[in-house]
C-alpha cells in the first residue's frame, strides 16, 4: 500500500510484541521490510528467549530511542531453583544440579535483599563489549574475563505465585535500564543455597508502553495499513505539551533557544499546525532544545 512522503518521513513508533526464538534485531529487519524504512530501532534488547514488549522506531523518531530506553521496564519471570546453567537460563548448559528445600519466609527474605538500589556483575552471555569484542563472543569461545559490578535499581520484587510439584516461581520485576533479570534470577538462587536460573521472560512494561496496546510481528505482516498501528513519536514524551508561533517558531526551526514563559521543565514543543517539533527544557525565560524531530 502507497504511503504518502510525509507519513514516512516522519515515521513513528510500535509497541511490538516480539516473539520467542527471535532477536530484537530480526523484529526491526522483518519491519524494515513491512514498512519501506531504512530507519528502524529498537528500545530496550530482549534476548530471543523473551517476548513482550520491544519499542521498535521507524524514520525520524528512532531519534527517541535514547530516551526510552532509559525508562523503567517491567518483566514477568519464570525463577527455577536448584539448577546453574551457563547462561543464568534454561537455554544454556547445566552446570550443576542441587537440592531445593525453600520455605516461602526464606524466599520472601531472600527477595527483600534483591530490592531496592543492589550491584550485579554483567553475565557472561551478554552484549557488552570489552577490548572490541562482544562477552558472548568470548563465552561461546569458552573464555571468562572478570566484569566490573553495576549498580541497578529493583524498585519492585515480588512472588506472584507458589508452584505445584515441578513448575517454577513466578516474579514479577520492576527495575532500572540496565538489569539483567536472568543474573537476578541466578543471584537468588544462590542467595538460597541451592542455585536458580531463568526459564521463562515476558517484558510487561519499557516506560509507559505496556503489554496491553502491543501488536504482533504476525499482524503487522498481515495487515492491510500496517501504519495503523504506528504511534506518533510523542508518545514517547509525558512532558506537557506548548505550541509556538512566529518568532520563536522560526527560532526553534533554526536550532536556536526561543522564549518561552512558562515553569522551569521539560516540554513537548509544538508547531500551530499540531506537528511536534522538539523536546525542549525551559529556564523559565528561555527554552533550549533537548533533541529535534523536525525535518531540516
Amino acid at each position: 500500500m502507497a504511503v504518502d512522503g510525509k507519513r514516512a518521513a516522519l515515521g513513528g513508533v510500535l509497541v511490538v510484541d516480539k516473539p520467542t526464538d527471535w532477536t530484537s534485531m530480526d523484529v526491526c529487519a522483518k519491519l524494515r521490510g513491512v514498512f519501506g524504512q531504512k530507519r528502524v530501532g529498537h528500545g530496550g534488547t530482549l534476548d530471543p528467549m523473551a517476548t513482550g514488549v520491544l519499542p521498535v522506531f521507524l524514520g525520524r523518531a528512532t531519534r527517541a530511542v535514547e530516551f526510552v530506553t532509559e525508562g523503567e521496564k517491567e518483566y514477568i519471570a519464570a525463577l527455577r531453583l536448584g539448577v546453574t546453567t551457563d547462561t543464568q537460563d534454561t537455554t544454556g548448559n547445566v552446570l550443576a544440579e542441587r537440592p531445593v528445600s525453600v520455605t516461602g519466609e526464606e524466599l520472601t527474605a531472600a527477595l527483600s535483599r534483591f530490592t531496592g538500589e543492589i550491584e550485579q556483575i554483567p553475565p557472561m552471555y551478554s552484549a557488552i563489549k570489552m577490548g572490541g569484542k562482544k562477552l558472548y563472543e568470548l563465552a561461546r569461545k569458552g573464555v571468562e574475563v572478570e566484569r566490573k559490578p553495576r549498580r541497578v535499581t529493583i524498585s519492585q520484587l515480588e512472588l506472584l505465585g507458589w508452584p505445584d510439584a515441578g513448575e517454577d516461581f513466578t516474579l514479577r520485576v520492576v527495575c532500572s535500564k540496565g538489569t539483567y533479570v536472568r543474573t537476578l534470577c541466578r543471584d537468588i538462587g544462590e542467595a538460597l543455597g541451592c542455585g536458580g536460573c531463568m526459564s521463562a521472560l515476558k517484558r510487561t512494561r519499557v516506560g509507559a508502553f505496556r503489554i496491553e496496546e502491543a501488536v504482533t510481528v504476525d499482524m503487522l505482516v498481515s495487515a492491510d495499513d500496517p501504519w495503523q498501528f504506528v504511534r506518533p513519536v510523542e508518545d514517547c514524551f509525558p512532558q506537557p505539551s506548548v505550541t509556538i508561533r512566529d518568532a520563536a517558531l522560526k527560532r526553534a526551526r533554526n536550532g536556536n533557544p526561543f522564549p518561552l514563559q512558562r515553569p522551569a521543565g521539560e516540554y513537548k514543543i509544538f508547531d500551530e499546525n499540531g506537528d511536534f517539533l522538539l523536546l525542549g527544557r525551559c529556564d523559565g525565560r528561555e527554552c533550549r532544545i533537548v533533541k529535534s524531530f523536525y525535518e531540516v
